[in-house]
């Protein structure tokens, strides 16, 4: 049926009426009716404006309605729409060969997945299969997707409905745990972690673990750049004992960071690499594992006991490879590097101002804002759950028309990476005027 026509309230209520919502109680959620969107914009069937503060789902990097990436959707379509994932094709030649100079180092083979959460689950498959190790540690403030495995592997609350889980997962505190601290000084928070890292490699055997997967930049649980020096000592660490690691640069690949990659900032290699998100800018979906010369090789005289339907869709790969020129032709990289510092500053001008505001951190333009309710830094909601202070901000900001993700008592700031300064800006002053509702609950 062709919803040309509907009213922005039918289009919400036969949705939710017939379809279901991921993470949520049906009757719980009060979906925005979008109809288009162009640039950092989106607006509802009604005509109201939104800034995308969140990129959608960390994942619109080049900004909605992009003609170059839509106009190489088309011609692939009209040439070839689906071949099964056995065949080769002109574009995925194409992609493999661009993201083999893309990547760093030994990392020059390409495994294609539909999403994050399954390249994670066959980057884990393919780390097993090469090392012939079973155990795989993971840390507690992560997030790796919604399939079987990756939701496992998994450290936040998410996790919890979806358990028991596989064996042979160990669990690890990240640096940054959410309610204690490896030491005062960065440096300190580094070495410390990586001496506990050490022990439980020690306690668990080395020898029986395959990988480490993390994420390279903690993304929904905090937006947290690792420690100066973490992410060089920890493959140091893991190179002792024969340990692959796993780099998930689903949301933190691709420029957001200011780099095409975030373990570009260790600087590091890894093993493996997962890729989503920015690949494709979400125009289509598309994951990727990037695997290191010596895991392919392995996989060159072993079979690789993995795939699905639609992997290496044609039409999705025609999309990553128009994403990937946009991304280059428009600076993309550069305008996040550019613009972190001045997210940064309007995130340091807001500290001094609200009171209810305990921190802000960014880097590129991937920042998140912490909230409190006391000068102690009590937050208005404790992990993970949620409080009448933030709903009510999260309905301020879309009345005012920013959109953007809420949790526990932080919010995102994750706008596309196309932004300029005077949009970047924008977004800032409306956050302002919210950030003045909720210094109202601010005790003392």
């Amino acid at each position: 049926m062709s919803t040309v026509g509907m009213s922005a309230a039918e289009i919400v209520d036969k949705c939710k009426q017939y379809t279901m919502y991921s993470w949520s109680a049906g009757d719980s959620v009060d979906p925005i009716p979008f109809a288009r969107g162009e640039g950092v914009w989106l607006w509802d069937r009604n005509g109201k404006r939104y800034l995308d503060w969140n990129s959608q789902a960390m994942s619109v990097h080049v900004g909605h309605g992009h003609k170059k990436i839509i106009q190489a959707i088309q011609r692939q379509a009209e040439e070839l729409v689906y071949v099964y994932a056995g065949a080769a094709t002109e574009v995925r030649a194409r992609l493999g060969e661009r993201l083999a100079r893309l990547m760093p180092g030994h990392l020059n083979t390409s495994f294609f997945t539909l999403g994050g959460g399954e390249a994670n689950e066959n980057a884990v498959r393919a780390a097993r299969g090469v090392t012939g190790r079973q155990k795989i540690m993971a840390r507690a403030r992560s997030y790796h997707g919604a399939t079987s495995l990756a939701i496992n592997l998994t450290g936040d609350h998410r996790r919890w409905a979806n358990e028991p889980g596989p064996p042979g997962i160990v669990r690890v505190l990240d640096p940054y745990p959410y309610n204690f601290s490896f030491g005062r000084t960065p440096e300190e928070i580094s070495k410390n972690n990586l001496d506990y890292l050490a022990e439980i490699i020690a306690t668990e055997g080395g020898h029986t673990i395959a990988a480490m997967l993390i994420e390279t930049i903690t993304g929904t649980n905090g937006v947290l750049p690792p420690p100066p020096g973490w992410l060089q000592g920890l493959k140091a660490l893991l190179e002792q004992h024969d340990i692959l690691l796993i780099c998930d640069e689903v949301m933190s690949g691709f420029g957001r960071t200011g780099k095409m990659f975030a373990f570009d900032h260790g600087p590091i290699v890894p093993d493996l690499m997962t890729m989503a998100k920015g690949l494709t800018s979400s125009y289509l979906p598309l994951g990727a594992v990037g695997l290191s010369d010596r895991v392919a090789k392995h996989y060159k005289k072993n079979v690789f006991y993995g795939g699905h339907t639609y992997n290496s869709h044609p039409m999705c790969l025609a999309a990553a490879l128009a994403n990937l020129d946009v991304i280059e032709e428009e600076g993309l990289v550069d305008n996040a590097r550019r613009l972190e510092p001045v997210m940064k500053a309007e995130m340091a001008r807001l500290q001094l101002k609200h009171p209810s505001m305990k921190a802000g951190r960014a880097i590129g333009l991937f920042g998140m804002i912490d909230l409190q309710k006391d000068a102690t830094g009590t937050p208005f909601a404790p992990y993970p759950s949620t409080s009448p202070v933030m709903t009510s901000l999260g309905q301020f900001f879309r009345e005012q028309g920013l959109f953007t993700f809420l949790k526990s008592s932080n919010f995102t700031c994750i706008p596309p990476l196309c932004i300029t300064e005077a949009e970047l800006r924008e977004g800032f002053a409306i956050v302002d005027k919210g950030l003045d509702l909720t210094d109202r609950h601010v005790a003392g």
